[in-house]
Parts: C-alpha cells; sequence; structure tokens
C-alpha cells in the first residue's frame, strides 16, 4: 500500500478531529472529561494494538532509551496539543476557526523545526517563503470566508 493511503488516512482522521473532540466536550459538559476520553482512545489505539503486534513478532523488548524517549516526547507533543485545542473550544473557540489555525500553522512550524534537526544541503528555495506567506494567506481566507453557522 502506497504511503499516501496513509496520509489520506490522516487527513481524514485530523480532519474529523476537532469537530469530534467539540461534540464530545459540549455533551459531556466539562473539558476533563473531553481530555480523559481522548486518553482512553490513545490507549485503546496507541497502547493495546502496539503492545499486541509487538508481542505476536515477539518484540516487546529491546527499547533503545534515546529513541523511546523521543517517542513518549512527540506523543506528549500531541496529548498537550489535544489539550490546548480543548481549551481552545472551552474559551469560546469553535472547530470551524480552532482546527484551521492549528493546522495551517502546525506545517509552518514543523518544516522550520525539521530544517533545524536536518539542515538542508543547500539554501532553501526562495519560494519556500512564498509558500509560507501562501499558506498563511489560506488559513485567513478560510476563516474569514467560513460559512456561519
Amino acid at each position: 500500500m502506497s504511503w499516501l493511503w496513509f496520509v489520506a488516512g490522516a487527513v481524514l482522521s485530523w480532519g474529523l478531529y476537532g469537530p469530534a473532540l467539540h461534540r464530545g466536550q459540549v455533551a459531556l459538559g466539562n473539558p476533563m472529561k473531553a481530555l480523559l476520553g481522548v486518553g482512553v482512545a490513545y490507549f485503546l489505539i496507541a497502547v493495546l494494538v502496539p503492545v499486541a503486534g509487538l508481542g505476536s513478532q515477539g518484540q516487546l523488548g529491546g527499547f533503545p532509551r534515546s529513541g523511546l524517549m523521543a517517542a513518549i516526547a512527540g506523543g506528549a507533543l500531541g496529548a498537550l496539543g489535544a489539550v490546548c485545542i480543548i481549551f481552545a473550544f472551552k474559551a469560546g473557540g469553535s472547530p470551524a476557526v480552532v482546527m484551521p489555525l492549528v493546522f495551517g500553522g502546525a506545517p509552518l512550524i514543523n518544516v522550520l523545526v525539521s530544517m533545524a534537526l536536518h539542515p538542508p544541503k543547500a539554501a532553501p528555495n526562495p519560494l519556500l517563503y512564498v509558500g509560507y506567506l501562501l499558506a498563511a494567506l489560506g488559513a485567513g481566507l478560510v476563516l474569514y470566508y467560513k460559512p456561519s453557522s
């Protein structure tokens, strides 16, 4: 299977994430209850699935410390992002505003950090910075012209 199918799965999952999380938070009446729901889902998907898979392969041991710490940091950043989104909703933000800002800004941070961690062999093409402006403009246009509810 092509890696693009997995990208499409992530786009679909994360595209539905904000509206689903907001709906749960409103129905539960408390952002901490919504965060607990996120934690349960993380446990079921991100703990039980790999434990079953690694167990069936006989590879439940031998986790190099540096890799494990980096993976835990990544998971913590993902969970912290969920906390921030939940509190953005609690403070009055709607999924139609919060999520375009998050998903418009996150790729820009990702590129900068990735270039810092893995410096390019040559200077980035100046059009990269044009892309940054267009991404910001695109997010702004999505927010400005979003349908009112």
